[in-house]
Protein backbone atom coordinates (compact mmCIF):
# COMPACT_ATOMS: atom_id res chain seq x y z
CA UNK A 1 0.00 0.00 0.00
CA UNK A 2 1.37 3.40 -0.98
CA UNK A 3 0.81 6.20 1.47
CA UNK A 4 -0.63 9.40 -0.02
CA UNK A 5 1.88 12.14 -0.63
CA UNK A 6 1.60 15.12 1.67
CA UNK A 7 0.98 18.17 -0.49
CA UNK A 8 -0.04 20.82 1.99
CA UNK A 9 1.83 24.11 1.40
CA UNK A 10 4.00 24.01 4.49
CA UNK A 11 6.26 27.04 4.17
CA UNK A 12 9.93 26.63 4.98
CA UNK A 13 12.64 29.20 4.97
CA UNK A 14 15.57 30.75 6.76
CA UNK A 15 15.44 31.07 10.53
CA UNK A 16 13.45 34.25 11.15
CA UNK A 17 15.25 35.13 14.39
CA UNK A 18 18.66 34.57 12.84
CA UNK A 19 17.79 36.77 9.86
CA UNK A 20 16.56 39.57 12.10
CA UNK A 21 19.70 39.44 14.22
CA UNK A 22 21.94 39.53 11.16
CA UNK A 23 20.11 42.61 9.87
CA UNK A 24 20.50 44.32 13.24
CA UNK A 25 24.22 43.55 13.23
CA UNK A 26 24.52 44.92 9.68
CA UNK A 27 22.68 48.10 10.70
CA UNK A 28 25.26 48.86 13.38
CA UNK A 29 28.10 48.98 10.83
CA UNK A 30 27.89 52.78 10.22
CA UNK A 31 27.98 53.42 13.97
CA UNK A 32 30.89 51.02 14.49
CA UNK A 33 32.76 52.70 11.65
CA UNK A 34 32.18 56.16 13.15
CA UNK A 35 33.28 55.04 16.61
CA UNK A 36 36.40 53.41 15.18
CA UNK A 37 37.23 56.55 13.22
CA UNK A 38 37.27 58.64 16.41
CA UNK A 39 38.55 56.07 18.93
CA UNK A 40 40.70 53.66 16.96
CA UNK A 41 40.51 49.96 17.84
CA UNK A 42 38.83 50.61 21.19
CA UNK A 43 35.25 49.95 20.04
CA UNK A 44 36.38 46.87 18.10
CA UNK A 45 38.07 45.51 21.23
CA UNK A 46 34.85 46.08 23.15
CA UNK A 47 32.88 44.19 20.50
CA UNK A 48 35.31 41.28 20.34
CA UNK A 49 35.40 40.90 24.13
CA UNK A 50 31.67 41.37 24.73
CA UNK A 51 30.60 38.96 21.97
CA UNK A 52 33.12 36.34 23.13
CA UNK A 53 32.02 36.60 26.76
CA UNK A 54 28.36 36.56 25.69
CA UNK A 55 28.83 33.30 23.78
CA UNK A 56 30.72 31.73 26.70
CA UNK A 57 28.14 32.74 29.31
CA UNK A 58 25.24 31.68 27.09
CA UNK A 59 26.80 28.29 26.35
CA UNK A 60 27.60 27.69 30.03
CA UNK A 61 24.06 28.49 31.22
CA UNK A 62 22.45 26.47 28.42
CA UNK A 63 24.58 23.47 29.38
CA UNK A 64 23.60 23.89 33.04
CA UNK A 65 19.96 24.04 31.97
CA UNK A 66 20.49 20.96 29.78
CA UNK A 67 19.35 22.79 26.68
CA UNK A 68 20.80 22.31 23.16
CA UNK A 69 23.74 24.72 23.10
CA UNK A 70 24.42 24.94 19.36
CA UNK A 71 20.76 25.37 18.45
CA UNK A 72 20.30 28.43 20.67
CA UNK A 73 23.66 29.99 19.91
CA UNK A 74 22.93 29.90 16.18
CA UNK A 75 19.97 32.28 16.43
CA UNK A 76 22.40 35.19 16.94
CA UNK A 77 20.44 36.87 19.75
CA UNK A 78 23.29 36.66 22.26
CA UNK A 79 25.69 38.19 19.74
CA UNK A 80 23.35 41.16 19.34
CA UNK A 81 23.21 41.54 23.13
CA UNK A 82 27.01 41.56 23.31
CA UNK A 83 27.29 43.94 20.37
CA UNK A 84 24.83 46.51 21.72
CA UNK A 85 26.44 46.38 25.14
CA UNK A 86 29.91 46.86 23.61
CA UNK A 87 28.71 49.90 21.66
CA UNK A 88 27.31 51.48 24.83
CA UNK A 89 30.50 50.97 26.88
CA UNK A 90 33.37 53.49 26.74
CA UNK A 91 36.06 52.54 24.18
CA UNK A 92 39.00 50.62 25.66
CA UNK A 93 36.94 49.41 28.62
CA UNK A 94 38.99 47.01 30.82
CA UNK A 95 38.36 43.36 29.96
CA UNK A 96 37.04 42.59 33.44
CA UNK A 97 34.46 45.39 33.20
CA UNK A 98 33.23 44.00 29.87
CA UNK A 99 33.08 40.52 31.41
CA UNK A 100 31.00 41.71 34.39
CA UNK A 101 28.61 43.70 32.19
CA UNK A 102 28.17 40.84 29.72
CA UNK A 103 27.74 38.25 32.46
CA UNK A 104 24.91 40.18 34.08
CA UNK A 105 23.32 40.88 30.70
CA UNK A 106 23.27 37.23 29.60
CA UNK A 107 22.81 35.40 32.90
CA UNK A 108 20.54 37.75 34.88
CA UNK A 109 19.01 39.71 32.01
CA UNK A 110 18.20 36.80 29.71
CA UNK A 111 18.75 33.22 30.88
CA UNK A 112 17.46 33.71 34.43
CA UNK A 113 13.99 34.35 32.96
CA UNK A 114 14.08 31.44 30.53
CA UNK A 115 16.00 32.75 27.54
CA UNK A 116 15.07 34.60 24.37
CA UNK A 117 11.54 35.95 24.31
CA UNK A 118 10.94 35.73 28.06
CA UNK A 119 13.14 38.49 29.49
CA UNK A 120 11.22 41.44 30.99
CA UNK A 121 14.26 43.76 30.84
CA UNK A 122 16.55 44.66 27.97
CA UNK A 123 19.62 42.48 28.72
CA UNK A 124 22.22 44.89 27.28
CA UNK A 125 20.87 47.82 29.30
CA UNK A 126 20.72 45.73 32.46
CA UNK A 127 24.40 44.81 32.09
CA UNK A 128 25.28 48.42 31.36
CA UNK A 129 23.49 49.77 34.44
CA UNK A 130 25.12 47.20 36.72
CA UNK A 131 28.65 48.32 35.79
CA UNK A 132 27.63 52.00 35.67
CA UNK A 133 26.43 51.85 39.28
CA UNK A 134 29.33 49.64 40.42
CA UNK A 135 32.21 51.32 38.57
CA UNK A 136 31.11 54.93 37.82
CA UNK A 137 34.62 56.30 37.24
CA UNK A 138 35.49 53.71 34.58
CA UNK A 139 32.11 54.21 32.92
CA UNK A 140 32.05 58.01 32.69
CA UNK A 141 35.58 58.73 31.41
CA UNK A 142 36.06 58.39 27.67
CA UNK A 143 39.33 58.75 25.74
CA UNK A 144 39.71 61.93 23.73
CA UNK A 145 39.02 61.46 20.02
CA UNK A 146 42.03 60.68 17.80
CA UNK A 147 44.34 60.46 20.81
CA UNK A 148 44.70 56.80 21.72
CA UNK A 149 47.72 54.76 20.67
CA UNK A 150 46.71 51.18 19.84
CA UNK A 151 49.47 49.51 21.85
CA UNK A 152 48.82 51.57 24.97
CA UNK A 153 45.12 50.98 24.50
CA UNK A 154 45.70 47.21 24.51
CA UNK A 155 47.82 47.51 27.64
CA UNK A 156 45.04 49.49 29.31
CA UNK A 157 42.38 46.92 28.36
CA UNK A 158 44.27 43.78 29.36
CA UNK A 159 46.85 44.90 31.93
CA UNK A 160 45.25 47.94 33.57
CA UNK A 161 47.85 50.49 32.48
CA UNK A 162 46.48 53.97 33.19
CA UNK A 163 45.74 56.32 30.32
CA UNK A 164 47.81 59.51 30.13
CA UNK A 165 45.78 62.47 31.42
CA UNK A 166 45.68 63.97 27.94
CA UNK A 167 43.80 60.89 26.69
CA UNK A 168 40.93 60.97 29.16
CA UNK A 169 38.04 63.39 29.29
CA UNK A 170 34.49 63.61 30.56
CA UNK A 171 31.70 63.25 28.02
CA UNK A 172 29.96 66.40 26.81
CA UNK A 173 26.83 65.42 28.75
CA UNK A 174 28.89 65.23 31.94
CA UNK A 175 30.73 68.46 31.12
CA UNK A 176 27.44 70.31 30.63
CA UNK A 177 25.89 68.84 33.78
CA UNK A 178 28.84 69.81 36.01
CA UNK A 179 29.34 73.26 34.44
CA UNK A 180 28.66 75.99 37.00
CA UNK A 181 30.37 79.08 35.64
CA UNK A 182 30.76 79.09 31.85
CA UNK A 183 28.12 80.11 29.35
CA UNK A 184 27.31 77.77 26.50
CA UNK A 185 29.47 79.81 24.11
CA UNK A 186 32.41 79.76 26.53
CA UNK A 187 32.01 76.06 27.16
CA UNK A 188 31.97 75.31 23.44
CA UNK A 189 35.03 77.47 22.76
CA UNK A 190 37.17 76.18 25.64
CA UNK A 191 36.35 72.46 25.67
CA UNK A 192 37.61 70.54 22.59
CA UNK A 193 35.15 67.74 23.27
CA UNK A 194 32.29 69.92 21.96
CA UNK A 195 31.51 69.99 18.26
CA UNK A 196 28.95 71.91 16.21
CA UNK A 197 25.70 70.95 17.97
CA UNK A 198 26.84 68.38 20.56
CA UNK A 199 30.03 66.41 21.11
CA UNK A 200 32.79 66.53 18.50
CA UNK A 201 32.47 62.79 18.02
CA UNK A 202 29.03 62.00 19.47
CA UNK A 203 27.10 64.01 16.90
CA UNK A 204 28.63 62.00 14.04
CA UNK A 205 28.26 58.71 15.89
CA UNK A 206 24.57 59.47 16.52
CA UNK A 207 24.01 60.34 12.87
CA UNK A 208 25.65 57.03 11.91
CA UNK A 209 23.32 55.07 14.20
CA UNK A 210 20.40 57.08 12.80
CA UNK A 211 21.39 55.88 9.34
CA UNK A 212 21.48 52.28 10.55
CA UNK A 213 18.12 52.71 12.26
CA UNK A 214 16.52 54.04 9.09
CA UNK A 215 17.85 50.97 7.28
CA UNK A 216 16.07 48.73 9.79
CA UNK A 217 12.87 50.76 9.33
CA UNK A 218 13.22 50.30 5.58
CA UNK A 219 13.52 46.55 6.14
CA UNK A 220 10.39 46.74 8.35
CA UNK A 221 12.02 44.99 11.28
CA UNK A 222 10.03 47.24 13.59
CA UNK A 223 7.48 50.02 13.34
CA UNK A 224 8.29 53.71 13.68
CA UNK A 225 6.20 54.25 16.78
CA UNK A 226 8.70 53.61 19.60
CA UNK A 227 11.66 55.50 18.02
CA UNK A 228 9.52 58.47 17.02
CA UNK A 229 7.84 58.51 20.43
CA UNK A 230 11.21 58.59 22.19
CA UNK A 231 12.84 61.21 19.94
CA UNK A 232 9.73 63.42 19.87
CA UNK A 233 9.38 63.35 23.67
CA UNK A 234 13.09 64.11 24.16
CA UNK A 235 12.83 66.97 21.68
CA UNK A 236 9.71 68.43 23.31
CA UNK A 237 11.20 68.20 26.80
CA UNK A 238 14.42 69.91 25.67
CA UNK A 239 12.39 72.71 24.04
CA UNK A 240 10.20 73.23 27.10
CA UNK A 241 13.11 73.37 29.53
CA UNK A 242 15.72 75.01 27.30
CA UNK A 243 16.78 77.93 29.47
CA UNK A 244 19.03 79.77 27.05
CA UNK A 245 22.82 79.77 26.90
CA UNK A 246 23.72 80.61 30.48
CA UNK A 247 25.82 78.53 32.83
CA UNK A 248 22.71 76.72 34.07
CA UNK A 249 21.56 75.67 30.58
CA UNK A 250 20.48 72.05 30.07
CA UNK A 251 21.39 72.13 26.38
CA UNK A 252 19.54 72.67 23.13
CA UNK A 253 17.18 70.15 21.50
CA UNK A 254 19.84 69.26 18.90
CA UNK A 255 22.37 68.78 21.69
CA UNK A 256 20.18 66.13 23.31
CA UNK A 257 19.27 64.40 20.05
CA UNK A 258 22.93 64.09 19.03
CA UNK A 259 24.53 63.33 22.40
CA UNK A 260 25.20 60.16 24.34
CA UNK A 261 23.38 57.02 23.24
CA UNK A 262 20.27 58.77 21.90
CA UNK A 263 20.09 57.23 18.42
CA UNK A 264 21.45 53.88 19.56
CA UNK A 265 18.70 53.81 22.16
CA UNK A 266 15.97 54.99 19.79
CA UNK A 267 16.55 52.47 17.01
CA UNK A 268 18.33 49.53 18.63
CA UNK A 269 17.10 49.45 22.25
CA UNK A 270 13.52 50.73 22.59
CA UNK A 271 12.55 48.70 19.52
CA UNK A 272 13.21 45.44 21.40
CA UNK A 273 9.99 43.46 20.80
CA UNK A 274 10.38 41.38 23.96
CA UNK A 275 10.95 43.92 26.73
CA UNK A 276 8.94 46.77 25.19
CA UNK A 277 5.25 47.35 24.62
CA UNK A 278 3.54 45.37 21.86
CA UNK A 279 0.48 47.36 20.79
CA UNK A 280 0.83 50.27 18.37
CA UNK A 281 -0.41 52.86 20.85
CA UNK A 282 1.63 51.15 23.54
CA UNK A 283 4.86 51.52 21.56
CA UNK A 284 4.26 55.25 21.22
CA UNK A 285 3.67 55.58 24.95
CA UNK A 286 6.66 53.37 25.75
CA UNK A 287 8.98 55.40 23.52
CA UNK A 288 7.64 58.70 24.83
CA UNK A 289 8.18 57.56 28.39
CA UNK A 290 11.78 56.67 27.62
CA UNK A 291 12.34 60.10 26.02
CA UNK A 292 10.89 61.98 28.99
CA UNK A 293 12.93 59.96 31.49
CA UNK A 294 16.14 60.45 29.49
CA UNK A 295 15.75 64.22 29.70
CA UNK A 296 14.85 64.17 33.40
CA UNK A 297 17.92 62.09 34.24
CA UNK A 298 20.22 64.19 32.04
CA UNK A 299 18.97 67.51 33.36
CA UNK A 300 18.33 66.80 37.04
CA UNK A 301 19.50 63.26 37.77
CA UNK A 302 22.78 61.98 39.13
CA UNK A 303 24.07 60.49 35.86
CA UNK A 304 25.08 62.32 32.67
CA UNK A 305 23.16 60.02 30.31
CA UNK A 306 19.90 58.32 31.13
CA UNK A 307 19.14 56.00 28.22
CA UNK A 308 19.78 52.73 30.09
CA UNK A 309 17.92 53.76 33.25
CA UNK A 310 15.00 55.13 31.23
CA UNK A 311 14.67 51.92 29.21
CA UNK A 312 14.75 49.68 32.29
CA UNK A 313 12.15 51.83 34.09
CA UNK A 314 9.85 51.67 31.08
CA UNK A 315 10.44 47.91 30.80
CA UNK A 316 8.74 47.71 34.20
CA UNK A 317 5.80 49.68 32.80
CA UNK A 318 5.45 47.73 29.54
CA UNK A 319 2.94 45.10 30.84
CA UNK A 320 0.71 47.82 32.28
CA UNK A 321 0.93 49.84 29.06
CA UNK A 322 -0.08 46.78 27.05
CA UNK A 323 -2.96 46.06 29.43
CA UNK A 324 -4.54 49.47 28.82
CA UNK A 325 -3.71 49.79 25.11
CA UNK A 326 -4.29 46.29 23.74
CA UNK A 327 -6.65 46.21 20.74
CA UNK A 328 -10.22 45.17 21.43
CA UNK A 329 -10.98 41.55 20.57
CA UNK A 330 -12.71 41.20 17.20
CA UNK A 331 -16.48 41.00 17.66
CA UNK A 332 -16.31 42.03 21.31
CA UNK A 333 -18.69 45.00 20.97
CA UNK A 334 -21.17 43.07 18.85
CA UNK A 335 -21.21 40.21 21.32
CA UNK A 336 -21.71 42.65 24.16
CA UNK A 337 -24.62 44.36 22.41
CA UNK A 338 -26.21 41.00 21.57
CA UNK A 339 -25.99 39.92 25.20
CA UNK A 340 -27.69 43.10 26.34
CA UNK A 341 -30.45 42.84 23.72
CA UNK A 342 -31.28 39.31 24.82
CA UNK A 343 -31.71 40.23 28.43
Amino acid sequence: MTLPRITSPHATGANRTQRVMLLVIAATVPGVFALSYFYGIGPLLNIALACSFALLFEAAILRLRQRPVTFFLKDGSVLVTGLLLALALPPYSPWWLVAVATGFAVVFGKQLFGGLGQNPFNPAMLGYVVVLVSFPVDMTIWPAAHSVDAMQGLQHVFFGQAFPDAWSQATVLDALKTNNSLTIQELWSTNPAFGIFAGYSSEWVNLAFLLGGLYLLHKKLFSWHAPVGMLAALFIMSVLFWNGSGSDSHGSPLFHLLSGATMLGAFFIVTDPVSGATSVQGRLIFGAGVGVLIYIIRAWGGYPDGVAFAVLLMNLCAPTIDYFTRPRTYGHQAAKRGFKSGE
